[in-house]
């Protein structure tokens, strides 16, 4: 478990599932997740929190910042997941005996942690509470496989339109939206890693989007005032993001 320190937030876990379905859950099951947490802890750029094949004891929600999901295969990483504010970024831990892949943070991050016997108290006792962890691992799953469509369907420019996008909609959803700025950590070759492309090809996808006038990509922020047009560049369907009234089509 994480070392305990002063937490002067309110609710640690406000920006769970806000957006989707949080207000289909008892705010009682909620506050009970609430009060099993652990105070907050701050994790440095690059801190591993979960190392592949390593056995978890808790289950980890994502307060501040951004966390990587990362496999190493010959010499190569490929990013295959982003987490946001309220994500529960290792909560496959608590079915699965290890996690095949890293975590790891992108930037300061700060998280909280819930012990996995104490999830399972909870759980056992409140089953819509472990329906709303359901649907969070449900909707990991969608957006793995949304990846693994563009993968196959969007070119390097339209792929990085595409993350953005979807990095949008969810901090929206939380709360977290930013205007026409979206600010993140991310390098150059962090954008490669996500999108399956050498860090040439992503220089030259990020230099497209300028040329068409889509946004501007510096430094891991991307500036826009074009966002419905870089939607409709990136073919975005928010409808597996399952978001309040966007059902899946």
């Amino acid at each position: 478990m994480l070392g305990r320190v002063i937490n002067s937030e309110p609710s640690l876990t406000r920006d769970f599932l806000a957006g989707r379905q949080r207000g289909n859950f008892s705010m009682d099951d909620l506050d009970a997740l609430e009060q099993a947490m652990d105070d907050p802890v701050a994790l440095a750029d690059g801190h591993c929190h979960v190392a592949r094949g390593e056995a978890l004891h808790a289950a980890t929600i994502l307060l501040e910042g951004y966390v990587l999901a990362t496999i190493h295969r010959d010499g190569r990483r490929f990013v295959v997941g982003v987490y946001v504010p309220g994500d529960f970024f290792d909560l496959h831990g608590f079915a699965l005996p290890r996690l095949d892949h890293d975590l790891v943070a992108a930037g300061p991050v700060r998280v909280a942690q819930v012990s996995h016997d104490r999830l399972r108290e909870l759980t056992e006792a409140r089953p819509e509470l472990a329906r709303a962890l359901w649907f969070s691992t449900l909707l990991d799953a969608a957006i793995h496989r949304q990846w693994i469509r563009n993968l196959e369907a969007l070119d390097a420019p339209q792929r990085i339109a595409h993350l953005f996008a979807e990095l949008h909609a969810r901090l929206t959803m939380t709360g977290h939206g930013m205007g026409r700025t979206l600010r993140t950590p991310f390098t150059q070759t962090d954008l490669a890693d996500m999108c399956g492309v050498s860090a040439i090809h992503a220089n030259r996808a990020v230099a497209r989007l300028r040329e068409l006038g889509l946004g501007e990509i510096r430094r891991g922020a991307l500036y826009t005032d074009r966002w419905d047009d870089l939607r409709a560049y990136a073919g975005f369907d928010p409808g597996y993001l399952y978001g309040e009234g966007q059902p899946s089509r």
